[in-house]
């Protein structure tokens, strides 16, 4: 018997979601103070210990209490690994668990979103929402934006094998540059973070917390969506109402003007497939009643896939010998404590490098993030050896995946699959990575701390090989995108003003809807979007 249903109330627009972009999003509607605002987040408040602390995503990715911890299906690509895919449970979504790297991608990018015919997503129109958000350490320039609500910063640790690594890379063709946020990321830099004075700068601090006195801003945190109401009328299907369950039971929120879903590329289309609304064959075998046909939703899903390579050192500190004593822990940790800086405010990566895996390539086309430690995967302990983990992803997948609904139960995890390294493409760029960085580890400014390579491992010497091992090493690094994609080809979920295609009042401000990913790590492009779509929310009332 369904449980009775509670009516919630009526808002202006209805925000599903509260990660990097919804937080942005409540913000950016809420500041009208005409206008009535409803967040809602399925996971629960952004309050444990870990998340402020950057080094603690070791202990935030793979928990249940700040992860979905979902599972990718079985990948023939990876030898049938399944892989962790991790997704934020709490206020601010991934934004307080992922890698906190500021990264914007390239200016190519966006100009490939404006040749497939979406007005308005080149770099020049996009650039002006990134300055508008961003407080960048350096202060505000014609590409930088300063007294925004996103702090970006350096780094506060240094490691002296990260600096031989850049001019070791800088030797095999990649110069250093003083950053990657200007439009062409070829060269190596250090990453600028999302942290302010050595703490995580998650979407609910920069966006959220300050408005949360807003009389006309709403937050409900433990509200799982379960789908979206849609109604015909004389001219067309619009969408009317959201139902959630939260521990109380099933409720009715109904808006006005708009019902935005910033759930993301795994979130938003479960949800619109859980009302109906995707392609017809999925909604009839969950016993859905089709609502709109999008045969698009959950479709085109791709994502970096990462090698992580694994080379020994000698003469040199790297962070394994630190988090494996006892003396090194208390060290790191007073550190902390007393200044802020050190180990424990490092994100996953401190060193990033783009070039072109082969020279045909138009631009950069993979990207190293490099790691002064090692370990089998993330969760497990750092090796008891010296070791640098130089990690090297392919920013332009042609493999394609999907999200599709494994149950009609709105709380059952979907069906993610990546279909890694299935096309010739993928697979000889995987192999042309691992030999770029087989150059890089053999260069002059790193041999004086006798680099060995431990994993693919020396002995790993055709191309059938480094597949066969770039298949064993790889790994998500969780920046799924494209599942509702802009555009207005059969496939495409939205148009170029984020609005679901067919349905009125509806639409969508995630990374599901970049048409392809961007260059590099996908948090501050899916702020941006959540920028624009304010804007165009805003601009049509």
């Amino acid at each position: 018997m369904q449980a009775s249903m509670v009516e919630a109330g009526t808002f202006d627009y209805v925000i599903v979601g509260a990660g990097s972009a919804g937080c942005l999003l409540a913000n950016r509607l809420s500041a009208d103070p005409k206008v009535s605002v409803l967040l809602l987040e399925a996971g629960g408040k952004d309050d444990y210990f870990w998340i402020d602390i950057p080094v603690g995503y070791l202990y935030t990715i793979g928990n249940p209490r700040t992860d979905w911890c979902y599972k990718t299906e079985p990948e023939p690509g990876l030898n049938g690994r399944s892989l962790g895919y991790a997704r934020g449970k709490v206020l601010g979504g991934c934004s307080s668990i992922n890698a906190m790297i500021y990264m914007r991608g390239q200016r190519s990018d966006y100009d490939h979103w404006a040749s497939l015919g979406n007005r308005d997503w080149g770099w020049d129109a996009v650039l002006p929402a990134f300055k508008r958000m961003e407080d960048y350490a350096h202060g505000g320039d014609q590409l930088h934006g300063a007294g925004g609500e996103l702090r970006v910063e350096e780094r506060r640790v240094n490691w002296a094998v990260l600096d031989a690594w850049r001019e070791a890379a800088a030797e095999c063709g990649i110069p250093k540059i003083p950053e990657f946020n200007r439009g062409d990321n070829a060269g190596n830099a250090y990453f600028q973070m999302n942290q302010r004075r050595g703490v995580r700068w998650s979407a609910t601090k920069a966006f959220l917390r300050p408005v949360l006195a807003r009389a006309n801003l709403t937050v409900r945190i433990r509200a799982h969506v379960h789908r979206i109401e849609v109604v015909t009328g004389d001219t067309g299907k619009r969408a009317e109402a959201i139902v959630y369950r939260d521990d109380q039971g099933l409720h009715r929120v109904r808006a006005r003007q708009e019902i935005v879903l910033a759930a993301g590329a795994i979130g938003t289309p479960q949800i619109l497939q859980l009302s109906g609304i995707g392609d017809p064959e999925i909604c009839r075998t969950q016993g859905i009643p089709l609502v709109h046909a999008l045969p698009g939703v959950g479709e085109n899903l791709h994502d970096h896939l990462q090698v992580r390579t694994v080379f020994k050192v000698s003469g040199v500190p790297t962070l394994n010998e630190r988090a494996n004593s006892l003396w090194g822990k208390m060290t790191m940790g007073l550190e902390y404590l007393l200044f802020r800086t050190g180990p424990l405010t490092m994100p996953p990566s401190q060193l990033g490098a783009f070039a072109k895996s082969d020279p045909a390539q138009s631009t950069a086309n993979i990207e190293w993030h490099v790691q002064p430690l090692s370990l089998d995967k993330f969760g497990d302990p750092l090796h008891s050896f010296p070791a640098i983990t130089p990690a090297v992803c392919n920013l332009r997948p042609t493999s394609r995946g999907h999200v599709r609904l494994k149950s009609s139960d709105p709380e059952a995890a979907p069906e993610i699959r990546l279909n890694y390294l299935s096309t010739p493409e993928d697979q000889q760029v995987a192999v042309d990575s691992l030999h770029y960085t087989r150059r890089i580890m053999a260069a002059a400014p790193l041999a004086r701390f006798r680099p060995v390579e431990w994993k693919p491992g020396p002995e790993i010497l055709g191309d059938a090989d480094l597949l066969q091992a770039a298949r064993e090493l790889g790994t998500t690094i969780f920046h799924p995108v494209s599942t509702c994609r802009m555009g207005q080809d059969p496939l495409a979920v939205v148009d170029d003003r984020l609005r679901v295609h067919g349905i009125e009042g509806l639409r969508i401000a995630d990374a599901s809807v970049m048409p392809q990913i961007t260059s590099g790590n996908t948090n501050a492009p899916t702020m941006m979007i959540a920028e624009r779509a304010a804007e165009f929310i805003r601009r049509g009332a």
